[in-house]
């Protein structure tokens, strides 16, 4: 398998988990605002809205669990990626005064019904919002 199939697996596994966060999602009552959210900080995969909270989440979608579990995929490196684009869209978007909050959705499809983790309040920014 070439590197380019990789990826076009990896992306095709990344959006079918990204399409199954946000029908959980929505099945527990958020509005989903934005997908892909990209900025040279970073990327957010989802902004949705929880009442009034703006709720940055980030996916991590697994086929098998040799390498560790989605959720254990969510590094200190990453939030702090993550944390940065959230700054960003706040300036961009005006919402300093809004709550917000940042939650984790792990998915292992590596199943017949793919397994689904909503991890509310996943981690915090070091950072200042």
């Amino acid at each position: 398998m070439s590197e380019g199939d990789t990826r076009t697996r990896q992306a095709r596994v990344g959006a079918r988990g990204e399409d199954l966060a946000c029908a959980r999602l929505r099945d527990a009552g958020y509005a989903i605002v934005e997908r892909g959210y990209r900025t040279r900080e970073g990327e957010i995969d989802i902004v949705a809205r929880d009442g009034e909270t703006t709720v940055f989440v980030e996916v991590k979608t697994r086929s098998g669990s040799a390498y560790g579990g989605p959720l254990a995929a969510v590094t200190p490196a990453k939030q702090a990626k993550v944390c940065r684009a959230a700054i960003a869209y706040l300036q961009a978007n005006d919402l300093w005064d809004a709550p917000c909050r940042f939650d984790v959705i792990g998915i292992l499809t590596g199943r017949a019904e793919p397994s689904v983790t909503h991890v509310q309040n996943a981690f915090t920014c070091d950072e200042s919002i």
